[in-house]
């Protein structure tokens, strides 16, 4: 709903437009008055002396009651309730109309002239006087002539009374629509019922003491008391109805402000409220930069419906109240020192100041100010600097609430550490976007997986690991378009969510982005190179729903980890795999438990020309009863994301220290090896458990090897080596597998305590076509060898790659080029085909793996 416009102030000069036909009104009616004066009107004694004396008399009266007694303020006009109506009553009775105009005239004269009204407002008051005194007067003259104090006078003076109230009032009104525009002269006259029922009572008052003083002149004796304590009484009243306004307020405002705290109008709901009870032309709302939360000066001022970003208070008496930490009051009425009175006087118009500071405990959190008592001849008094005080105590309480709920409303959308939107922002930033269907437009989403910063968590600490999630995060929000959304979603995950072209323009991107925040990161002495992978979903393509397409933007940035480039588009078939890897928990942990796992063993032999078995790998199969034969990378992903590993990798080892015990050759025992995931090597308990089958199976501990991918062993900690060094206590031999696909050096290598070095077969299948993969292969053998290690080659298939396998020295080579896997019974077929050229083999060349 628009917001409805403040009418056009006009300047107090346009008060002549009302204050001109008034005066003439007035000049008028008195010459009427003058031309139709009856000399017998009026009760009066006629004598000079006599009547001069009851006039000037008369003056003092209306002087006298026209002492304001309950003030009331409407916009910036300040209204009074006096009890002139009585006096009137008596002068209309007595006096003849014009010397009543006369007298009313010169009394609001000398009354405007101690207000010390302005020059506009003080002829403004007086033609107003003037004119509704003769009108009144002129009424009079409309009836038959008073007779005695019966109910037919009390008509005429009360009408001839009210007419001098409603003419006054048309003028109030009249004036006001000039000056303030036609919204504040309508509430001038929805606001007129008190005046009027006022005025009323005070006539009838008047029509009592005017029976008195008929009855007998002793009676103003006690119209004398009456009036006094009528005076009492009004004060009275002014003083309770004060009271009753100041808390009625003071309760509408508490509410309001904890109704608005929680939508963040607080401000809108506090200032004008506050305004408005302190009857102040300005009051202001200053609270310091504070965290996020910039600088808030704010003024609600009588003429304006919204907020304005300006301050009339002086600048000396901010400081000084938040310095002091006190209330700083200064005014006609409040005192103050020197120096606040020079502030007043250097701030144009503005007579009187009161500033509290806001306090939060002992600090001071803001301050809470207002300015100019409405009204010309109106000032602040001290009795309002308690109440002003009662009002900024709730007000830093309410301030407080609602920053405290801000702050929960920000950290419920926001991540602590990086300040940018937490998931549910980013959901809920995905829900608005997708709603919206632009031509030519999809909604895209990357999301950054950042890699290695576990290990970084694990060898520098959490806290070089939550500087690598800022720099991230700062990167990201520097090199992102302004229009994207950049979100933290996950431990190590980031979002930037945009409207792109195409899927393409949004890989293009993703790539851009991804070169952008991949760089060096520097750590006092440490320098980091800290990587993302990146993956790419879109809508409509690849969802409809923003958990969807985050869902599936996690699933190719987990694809893109093993991609050149690392930026993968999400496809149907990564999210059909991740699917079917979820439904496979169930159904493996039934597998393990009803040994539905079967172990195949493929032969190892030495790259002479014998080609000897030397020993045997273990293959876990597994023969899904809906799936068919499911992958073991699929079932062993399964296993490490649903605590299975350890049952997985002892049901392997299990069979392969059960066969090499029941191998039916002497001469050739079988030697085993079995896959370790990094995972196993962090459980303290795994290398006694080793311990407990070897005894159980009556193995020799050299019969038996672990392989750990090279990434599990050569990942910069120091994590996996007391494991590692326990095992090898026990004897059991260990082996570096895929060795050269990751990032180690054969240096570092060389302080671990391993005993071989399996080259990776994507190094070994591309001897015979890619020279540098011949040269990777030839450094690998070479440097092991002459660091006392075995090398074995795997993916050995064809004689080219044996020869030249052969021809750079490498001892034991794997792969289908000699045989398959095979089941155990095969296995033992075949070992007795080959077995009438093989030799006794020394304990150095059994080199067997087996692996999950």
């Amino acid at each position: 709903m628009p917001r409805p416009q403040p009418s056009p102030r006009r300047s107090p000069d346009h008060a002549w437009l009302i204050t001109g036909p008034l005066a003439l009104l007035a000049v008028v009616m008195s010459t009427a008055l003058g031309l139709i004066d009856d000399q017998e009107a009026g009760r009066v004694a006629r004598d000079s002396g006599t009547e001069l004396f009851l006039s000037l008399l008369l003056l003092a009266v209306m002087v006298a009651v026209a002492i304001p007694n309950l003030h009331f303020v409407i916009r910036r006009q300040a209204f009074v309730l006096t009890l002139t109506e009585i006096s009137f009553v008596l002068a209309l009775f007595y006096f003849r109309p014009l010397t009543v105009v006369v007298i009313a005239t010169i009394a609001a004269f000398v009354t405007q002239i101690r207000r010390r009204v302005s020059p506009t407002k003080l002829w403004f008051n007086v033609a107003k006087e003037a004119a509704s005194t003769s009108l009144a007067g002129l009424v009079l003259y409309a009836f038959p002539p008073i007779e005695g104090v019966g109910p037919g006078t009390w008509g005429i003076l009360f009408a001839a009374v009210s007419t001098h109230t409603l003419v006054g009032l048309a003028a109030v009104i009249g004036v006001i629509t000039v000056v303030q525009g036609s919204p504040a002269g309508l509430e001038v006259a929805r606001t007129a019922a008190p005046t009027l029922v006022t005025a009323a009572i005070n006539v009838s008052l008047g029509l009592v003491v005017l029976i008195a003083l008929e009855t007998t002149w002793w009676a103003i004796v006690l119209v004398i008391v009456l009036t006094g304590a009528l005076g009492l009484v009004y004060r009275s009243y002014a003083q309770f109805f004060r009271q009753h306004r100041t808390l009625a307020d003071m309760y509408d405002l508490t509410r309001a402000m904890s109704e608005s705290g929680q939508d963040g109008t607080l401000a809108d709901s506090l200032l004008g409220r506050v305004r408005v009870l302190m009857q102040a032309e300005y009051a202001t709302l200053w609270l310091p930069a504070q965290g996020r939360h910039p600088e808030v000066l704010l003024t609600a001022r009588v003429d304006d419906p919204g907020l304005l970003d300006l301050a009339r208070t002086p600048a000396v008496a901010r400081a000084r109240a938040i310095k002091a930490k006190k209330t700083v009051a200064v005014g006609s009425r409040l005192g103050g020192d020197e120096e606040l009175r020079a502030g007043l006087r250097e701030a144009d118009g503005v007579k009187d100041v009161i500033v509290v500071p806001l306090r939060s405990g002992q600090a001071v959190i803001g301050s809470l100010e207002v300015v100019n008592r409405l009204g010309e001849t109106t000032h602040f008094l001290p009795g309002d600097v308690p109440i002003f005080e009662t009002i900024a105590a709730h007000a830093a309480v309410a301030l407080e609430n609602s920053r405290l709920v801000d702050r929960l409303r920000y950290d419920a959308y926001h991540d602590g550490l990086t300040a940018l939107p937490n998931r549910r922002r980013v959901l809920g930033a995905l829900e608005e976007a997708v709603q919206v269907c632009a031509p030519d437009e999809v909604v895209a989403v990357l999301l950054f997986d950042v890699d290695a910063l576990r290990q970084v968590n694990e060898s520098l600490g959490h806290a070089a690991g939550d500087r690598v999630l800022v720099e991230v995060a700062a990167r990201l929000r520097s090199s992102s378009p302004s229009a994207a959304l950049v979100g933290r979603i996950g431990g190590d995950e980031f979002v930037v969510t945009l409207r792109a072209e195409s899927a393409e323009a949004a890989l293009a991107l993703a790539t851009e982005l991804r070169e952008q925040t991949h760089d060096q990161m520097v750590f006092g002495t440490l320098t980091l190179d800290v990587d993302t992978a990146v993956g790419v979903a879109i809508h409509p393509d690849h969802g409809s729903d923003p958990a969807t397409l985050v869902q599936r933007a996690g699933l190719a940035a987990t694809a893109a980890k093993s991609m050149p480039g690392s930026v993968q588009l999400f496809n149907a078939g990564l999210e059909s795999r991740s699917v079917r890897r979820l439904g496979l928990a169930g159904d493996l942990s039934r597998a393990l438990d009803n040994d539905e796992l079967k172990v195949y063993f493929q032969p190892k032999v030495t790259l002479d020309g014998d080609r000897r078995l030397v020993g045997v790998e273990c293959l876990a199969r597994w023969e899904h009863p809906a799936h068919g034969a499911v992958s073991p990378e699929d079932f062993v992903a399964v296993a490490e994301h649903t605590g299975q590993l350890g049952r997985l990798t002892e049901s392997v080892l299990r069979e392969g220290l059960r066969r090499s015990r029941e191998w039916s050759d002497p001469n050739h025992p079988l030697a085993v090896a079995v896959n370790l995931s990094a995972r196993t090597l962090t459980d303290p308990y795994f290398p006694a458990r080793v311990q407990e089958l070897l005894a159980e199976f009556e193995v020799a501990p050299e019969l038996l090897t672990f392989e750990i991918k090279e990434a599990g062993v050569l990942d910069g900690t120091d994590r996996p080596m007391p494991t590692l060094r326990r095992l090898r206590d026990i004897g059991v031999r260990l082996s570096v597998d895929d060795f050269g696909t990751g990032y180690s050096s054969l240096s570092y290598l060389r302080r671990l305590p391993v005993h071989e070095v399996k080259v990776d077969r994507s190094f070994v299948q591309g001897m015979a076509t890619d020279p540098g993969d011949l040269a990777i292969v030839n450094a690998v053998v070479t440097l092991s060898q002459q660091f006392g290690l075995t090398v074995v080659a795997e993916g050995v298939e064809s004689e080219l790659t044996l020869e030249l396998l052969q021809d750079i020295g490498c001892q034991i080579g794997q792969g289908f080029l000699f045989s398959r896997p095979l089941p155990y019974e095969r296995l033992e077929a075949w070992f007795g085909a080959q077995s009438e050229s093989d030799l006794s083999l020394t304990s150095d060349v059994r080199r067997l793996r087996a692996v999950p």
